[in-house]
């Protein structure tokens, strides 16, 4: 049996727009019948291109998305998951700010549209660690459906401790919403890719993951370019084939 866990990454210049012709064409290189379980892409709107193959997962990414426009569209979604705040460890956004927010427009979604609601996905170092035990102490008495983590580095052994460790502090399921391998090393990208794709479609605890990133250009010069996802001509590596097809995943011989 598959076991669908696996969110596609699908970044919003992917998608057609004014002044950005975009790939939308791609999407149909997806294999929706596979491990993919859904898309996201960092906005509350939904990629037309989708057009209803899988699950979208809107994200109130920054503090901007919690008006206007961005905020309609959260709030009248029909999609059952939304994901809160992207890295607000690293973006300026304090516990507290973040856990006025949640109450204020969080639950209330939660409670009156029936929405699961996806925690903030803190950095994995000791400054993200702390930010969120803050803001899971503000609001104990309201927490997420699940807990939301990132993960970036080059030894899968250690994401595996990490993983381990958070769910031990915390009850609920966990999404890894971005998680890739910043070696430079194309094997070591490969090795922690499989390491990290299996063990999370074998662990019950892990509710889904995204490997970053389906996108035509590096976002930055952090995540390793051997761990892209899609080419600039907007075909698709041979790593996001193995994501989307392999299950699971046998290492490249």
């Amino acid at each position: 049996m598959v076991v669908k866990k696996r969110c596609l990454l699908w970044d919003w210049t992917n998608s057609s727009g004014p002044g950005n012709p975009g790939v939308p064409w791609a999407m149909d290189q997806c294999n929706f019948n596979g491990p993919m379980s859904s898309v996201s892409n960092w906005n509350t709107w939904v990629p037309p291109e989708l057009r209803g193959r899988a699950p979208y997962r809107p994200m109130v990414h920054l503090e901007a998305q919690l008006s206007g426009q961005d905020w309609n569209n959260v709030w009248n979604s029909d999609q059952p998951i939304v994901q809160y705040f992207n890295e607000p460890d690293k973006n300026g956004i304090s516990p507290q700010t973040a856990a006025d927010a949640w109450y204020r427009q969080m639950v209330p979604l939660r409670q009156q549209k029936s929405k699961k609601l996806v925690g903030p996905a803190i950095s994995s170092d000791e400054n993200g660690k702390n930010w969120l035990a803050d803001f899971m102490g503000r609001i104990h008495d309201q927490p997420p459906d699940f807990l939301g983590l990132h993960y970036y580095g080059t030894d899968g052994n250690a994401c595996i401790e990490y993983l381990k460790e958070m769910h031990s502090k915390y009850p609920q399921p966990i999404v890894v919403s971005e998680i890739a391998s910043i070696d430079r090393n194309v094997g070591s990208v490969y090795n922690f890719t499989v390491q990290l794709a299996n063990f999370m479609d074998e662990t019950d605890w892990i509710f889904e993951y995204g490997f970053f990133g389906c996108m035509r250009n590096l976002a930055d010069g952090f995540v390793s370019p051997d761990a892209q996802l899609m080419r600039p001509d907007g075909s698709f590596t041979d790593l996001m084939k193995k994501l989307q097809w392999d299950q699971p995943i046998v290492p490249p011989s």
